[in-house]
C-alpha cells in the first residue's frame, strides 16, 4: 500500500500518463499515481471477465472504496485504496463515483444511445479524472472549465486510439462512426482544446503539470481529423521520436 505500487500499476497499465506524472514535481506524484492507479483499476475491471454479472461486482467494489472515502471512513486494505483515500477530498468522491458508473457502458455491447450519452461518457470517464486530481492539487474553483475541456479532449484521443480494440470486443464505440462522422468529433475535441489554453490563466502555474495528462490529445485528434480513416486503422499513433519531443516540450514550457 505504497505510492511505488501505485506508480509501478500506472507504468504498466497507463504508459502516456506515467510519462507525463513523471514530468511533474514529485509532490504532484504523490497525488496523481493513486489517482491514475484508481483510474487503470476501474477501467479495466469490465475487460478481466466476459460474465457481465462479475465484472459489474467488480465495479461496485469501487464503488463502495469511494463511499467510503466520501463519508470520512477508513478505507479497506488495498494497495491502491488507501493511498487514493489519501489524497482525494471526500467532496469529490462523487465524481469518482460517477466516472465508475459510466464504465458500466464498457461491460455490456448496447450502442451509445446518443452524441450526448457518448459525450457525457468522455466527461464522466476523463474529465471528472482530471478535475478531481486537480482539486487534489489545490486547484480553484475558476479552473474547473479549462480542465474539463483539456480532460474532454484528451479523453476523446485516448477513446479513438481504442477503437479498433473496442470494435474487436463487439462493442459500437461511435454514434457516426462514417469518416466525416469521425472528422467532426475530432474537430470537436481540438476545440475543446482549444478553449482549454485560451483559459489556461485559470489554472495556476503550479497545477500546470496536472495537464500535462492531455500531451497527446492534440497530435491524435489532428490525425484523426485529417484521416478518418486511421482510427478504424488503428494508425494514430505518432513515432516514439516524436512522442517524447511533444513531452519534453510540454514539460519544459509548462503550455499544456
Amino acid at each position: 500500500m505504497t505510492l511505488a505500487a501505485c506508480a509501478d500499476l500506472v507504468h504498466r497499465a497507463d504508459p502516456d500518463r506515467f510519462r507525463a506524472t513523471m514530468a511533474a514535481p514529485v509532490p504532484l506524484r504523490r497525488v496523481l499515481f493513486p489517482l491514475y492507479a484508481f483510474n487503470v483499476e476501474v477501467s479495466r475491471a469490465p475487460w478481466v471477465t466476459e460474465e457481465p454479472m462479475m465484472a459489474e461486482m467488480r465495479l461496485q467494489f469501487w464503488r463502495d472504496v469511494v463511499e467510503e472515502i466520501g463519508a470520512g471512513r477508513p478505507p479497506r486494505a488495498h494497495e491502491v485504496a488507501v493511498p487514493l483515500a489519501e489524497v482525494v477530498q471526500p467532496g469529490d468522491a462523487p465524481l469518482l463515483d460517477a466516472l465508475i458508473a459510466a464504465r458500466r457502458w464498457d461491460i455490456h455491447t448496447d450502442a451509445f444511445e446518443d452524441q450526448a450519452q457518448f459525450d457525457g461518457y468522455i466527461d464522466a470517464t476523463s474529465g471528472n479524472l482530471l478535475w478531481v486530481a486537480a482539486r487534489a492539487a489545490g486547484a480553484p474553483d475558476t479552473a474547473e472549465a479549462a480542465v474539463r475541456d483539456l480532460g474532454w479532449a484528451a479523453g476523446l484521443a485516448a477513446f479513438l486510439r481504442a477503437i479498433p480494440e473496442l470494435e474487436s470486443r463487439g462493442r459500437v464505440p461511435l454514434v457516426d462512426g462514417s469518416p466525416q462522422g469521425v472528422r467532426d468529433l475530432a474537430e470537436r475535441g481540438l476545440a475543446r482544446l482549444r478553449a482549454a489554453r485560451a483559459a489556461r490563466k485559470t489554472v495556476p502555474r503550479a497545477m500546470a503539470p496536472v495537464l500535462y495528462a492531455g500531451w497527446r490529445a492534440e497530435g491524435i485528434l489532428r490525425a484523426a481529423s485529417a484521416v478518418p480513416e486511421r482510427v478504424i486503422e488503428g494508425k494514430l499513433d505518432e513515432s516514439e521520436f516524436a512522442k517524447r519531443a511533444k513531452l519534453l516540450r510540454v514539460s519544459l514550457t509548462g503550455r499544456w
